[in-house]
């Protein structure tokens, strides 16, 4: 949980050091490098069904001014696959120790320091076309990418809102291992506090966006979005059995009601007060089983007049 919450600063520094590597690479300083080329990336946070998040990204070289202009003769995919290695292999978040106190009757919760960074399984791959021939357009990449940023944290069984405590798990009927790793996500908020463990534990310590990109990436986050819009959507007409839209360009879209967003499921405080009924409810149901079955069996009763 502590990986995930400080993916987002690994994915930081591993721009950083890219934007190093290259200008290395090329021999180039780092200034003559910005002006002679530009580093442009998409970038979706995906979720494994263990909980930990990987992201999957699209990086590419530009000229100076943009996609619009071309990248100078340095800029190759050789030098930009080795440059990726070696940034990643740099990259390197410290945390520090912690510990806490919950109560002075309490013995002090520590955690030791520890050095995050990125995993063995870095795959890079070039990207010349999708499917047969297809031209690399700027669609192609945001389906390209979209497809992964479809996973969210609720394909591992964990919930889509904040909760407020570890009762709330249990009324949600959370699944016993993202369960875990959300009381983790609590657990570990008195800890470091700053990192904000307990306002992200139904993200799983994520606290990122699902997709980022760069100034100049000329793919949108609302490309992005649409193109997951349209994605999920041709999902759920093939769970229907419905006909694909596509084969019918005739087809059109009758909008029956316009539907607002107004809330969802309840507040910290509400939430505690829940898990707090429900747990009297529990305790007054086997507070009397346990008072019928320690009573007599009806025949033995004995009747007096």
């Amino acid at each position: 949980m502590l990986w995930n919450n400080h993916a987002s600063d690994l994915w930081r520094y591993f721009t950083i050091y890219l934007r190093r590597e290259i200008a290395k690479r090329a021999g180039l300083t780092q200034k003559d490098a910005r002006e002679q080329s530009r580093v442009s990336f998409g970038k979706v946070a995906e979720y494994q069904k263990r909980g930990a998040v990987h992201f999957h990204a699209v990086i590419r070289f530009d000229g100076p001014e943009g996609p619009d202009t071309p990248p100078p003769y340095w800029a190759t995919l050789d030098l930009l696959t080795d440059a990726i290695r070696a940034a990643a292999a740099r990259v390197a978040v410290d945390v520090p120790p912690a510990r806490y106190r919950p109560d002075p009757d309490q013995p002090v919760r520590r955690e030791p320091a520890r050095t995050l960074r990125w995993g063995t399984e870095l795959d890079v791959q070039r990207i010349k076309a999708f499917g047969d021939g297809e031209e690399l357009t700027e669609q192609a990449v945001a389906s390209y990418v979209a497809k992964y940023a479809t996973k969210a944290a609720e394909t591992t069984g964990a919930v889509d809102r904040r909760i407020g405590n570890k009762e709330a798990l249990v009324l949600l009927d959370v699944p016993d291992h993202p369960r875990r790793l959300m009381e983790a996500c609590l657990d570990l908020h008195a800890l470091y506090p700053d990192r904000k463990l307990r306002d992200w534990a139904h993200m799983l310590g994520f606290r990122g966006h699902f997709s980022t990109k760069s100034r100049r990436y000329s793919t949108t986050l609302g490309a992005l979005r649409q193109v997951r819009a349209d994605y999920r959507a041709a999902q759920q007409r093939a769970a229907l059995g419905l006909p694909d839209l596509d084969d019918n360009p005739e087809a059109t879209t009758l909008v029956l009601s316009h539907w607002t967003y107004a809330g969802h499921g309840y507040t910290p405080g509400e939430s505690w007060l829940a898990s707090r009924i429900a747990k009297d409810i529990r305790l007054n149901r086997e507070t009397a089983r346990e008072a019928l079955a320690g009573m007599p069996d009806p025949d033995d009763w004995e009747v007096s007049a």
